[in-house]
């Protein structure tokens, strides 16, 4: 039987989201990938163990999430039920709504038919009566704002969320989400969006800025770009990586080589630091306290001690970030 490590809270750094009472780790854990029938239960297990022995109190997913979509969820389930159950109380735990799930017009996007049955379906795989974070995935073209911020809204007035988030959605968007969700009387907790060295749109956008005046928390995502901003790629492509197997999420064409040397620069930087290119990255957006939490994904539990280690070292001088700067904006 597991037992959590009695010092898991001495060393992860928390923060909290906006101008609420919650506080998330700098790290949290992504179930995007490696967790569904194609990868091996132990490995999961472990890997969920220990993140939650080093203070990564918070397990990100959506309905989605796999393969085959709602996999991710009831692995979680499973886990919670054999190891977690005692701990529900120190664990965030988020899902999303917004990608095609099932066929048919109300199957994707942030109509209150899908959301909520969407929230429905993802309690009854993780076994929960309630998630701490519900999320609407992408903005809907074609539904009302207003309705998919109700929607939200009555997840939490039923029980079923404790506070509400959305992702993707643009700074003008946000601050209209944000609005309707104040009059309702449920405040916007938090955005996920994606960013990394390598992905700066949230601060070109004017995302992070308008986080900043609405006092709302953030999550990213990608901020390892894929694997880009790992030591995978130094050296080209790798076999058996992301970019090897044309992934949709990251394919041969964007590993060039002016992206190697760029990517090798970086990694002399990190170096210098006493940090692997991984874990600059991770403290590259955590940098400041902007950002709320940066989620990272783990095919190992190894993985997950090696991102966990970049939180000792957040901070950068002026010379540091001029010269990332350079390097990733040539």
């Amino acid at each position: 039987m597991y037992t959590a490590h009695p010092d898991r809270y001495a060393d992860m750094p928390y923060r909290r989201a906006g101008r609420s009472g919650l506080k998330l780790p700098a790290l949290s854990l992504g179930l995007w990938h490696n967790f569904g029938p194609d990868r091996p239960v132990d490995t999961q297990r472990a890997i969920l163990r220990r993140a939650f022995d080093l203070g990564v109190t918070h397990f990100d997913l959506a309905n989605n999430y796999g393969p085959p979509p709602g996999a991710a969820e009831s692995a979680l389930g499973e886990a919670l039920k054999a190891d977690f159950a005692g701990y529900r109380d120190e664990l965030v735990i988020s899902t999303k709504a917004g990608y095609l799930m099932w066929p048919g017009p109300y199957g994707e996007w942030g109509s209150r038919k899908y959301l909520l049955s969407s929230l429905d379906q993802s309690l009854t795989r993780m076994g929960l009566e309630y998630v701490d974070i519900f999320y609407s995935h992408r903005p809907d073209p074609e539904t009302p704002l207003e309705e998919t911020m109700g929607a939200l809204h009555s997840a939490v007035q039923q029980g079923k969320a404790l506070y509400v988030g959305i992702s993707n959605y643009s700074a003008e968007q946000t601050r209209e989400a944000a609005r309707i969700l104040g009059e309702l009387g449920t405040p916007l907790l938090i955005h996920q969006p994606r960013y990394s060295m390598l992905d700066r749109r949230p601060e070109d956008e004017g995302l992070l800025d308008a986080l900043d005046e609405l006092r709302v928390g953030s999550i990213v995502f990608s901020p390892l770009e894929q694997g880009l901003l790992s030591s995978r790629y130094l050296d080209g492509i790798p076999e058996g990586s992301r970019a090897a197997s044309d992934s949709p999420f990251l394919n041969s064409d964007a590993v060039t080589e002016d992206l190697v040397g760029r990517l090798r620069a970086l990694d002399e930087i990190a170096t210098a630091r006493g940090q692997s290119l991984a874990q600059l990255a991770l403290a590259w957006v955590l940098r400041g306290g902007r950002v709320t939490s940066a989620l990272v994904g783990a095919s190992s539990a190894r993985q997950i001690e090696d991102s966990v280690a970049a939180t000792r070292n957040l901070d950068f001088d002026d010379e540091e970030l001029a010269r990332i700067d350079a390097i990733v904006k040539q």
